[in-house]
């Protein structure tokens, strides 16, 4: 079977020793099995494969993540990282229990069969971040299914890729990068809403009210809340314009 690599879903930032204060020291077991709620419901095909021994060694080897800036500027980029993976894992409906937040994590593994899953090229993000953390995951994607570690390092590091032109998303979330004057005009500011444009914006965004956008702010604005944070600015990327070449890093 495929695998779920999130190639496009990930908060990036690069591997390094760990900061002083932890992201252990943001979300505790008890917090985490209160934002992922159902991730070990028998209805859920991942069930007992995501762990937050996993989560917090995972993030723990990207030394800038979720230890970057202030502690409100922290909780923001782990809320986002988790609310954009969750969008993508979810099994959840609008009358589920807990409401449909309470569903991220349900899924490990792509479903269906689409026919651009993982290209065998180097230039597919299951390349670097298989050499990230010393895996070919290029010619072995299905390995990310067997180690949830594997799997969320794989999430953070995937857009840290300094050859494309367009920044991270821990740049966006955390306010490292200065919006250009491009930026500006096309609406891009450092909030969640750039977050999603770099991850999907080509199908989501600047095209008006859409359930995908929302499906993600919801699940971002359930772990805001859980963690004591507002939510910050701008949201969504309803009018704002894609990310793309013309968008430099600094």
């Amino acid at each position: 079977m495929k695998i779920l690599v999130l190639v496009f879903l990930c908060l990036s930032s690069p591997m390094g020793t760990l900061a002083q204060g932890g992201v252990g020291l943001i979300i505790s077991k008890s917090l985490f099995d209160q934002m992922l709620k159902h991730r070990n419901d028998a209805n859920c095909p991942a069930n007992d494969f995501y762990t937050y021994e996993a989560f917090i060694a995972a993030a723990n080897s990207f030394g800038a993540f979720g230890t970057t800036s202030n502690n409100d500027t922290r909780k923001w980029e782990i809320a986002a990282f988790l609310a954009q993976t969750s969008h993508e894992t979810t099994c959840g409906w609008a009358s589920a229990p807990d409401g449909p937040y309470s569903w991220g994590y349900c899924f490990k593994q792509e479903q269906g069969n689409p026919p651009d899953y993982c290209v065998a090229s180097p230039q597919w993000p299951c390349a670097p971040a298989g050499r990230a953390i010393g895996s070919d995951l290029l010619n072995n994607p299905d390995a990310v299914a067997n180690d949830p570690n594997h799997f969320i390092q794989n999430c953070i590091m995937v857009l840290d890729d300094t050859t494309r032109t367009h920044p991270t998303c821990h740049d966006a979330i955390s306010g490292r990068r200065t919006p250009s004057t491009a930026d500006l005009k096309a609406r891009r500011r450092p909030c969640y809403g750039v977050v999603t444009n770099i991850i999907n914006g080509e199908i989501e965004c600047g095209k008006g009210l859409n359930p995908q956008v929302e499906d993600r702010i919801g699940f971002y604005k359930r772990y805001c809340d859980l963690l004591g944070v507002g939510y910050g600015p701008n949201l969504d990327c309803y009018s704002r314009r894609l990310v793309d070449k013309c968008v430099l890093r600094t």
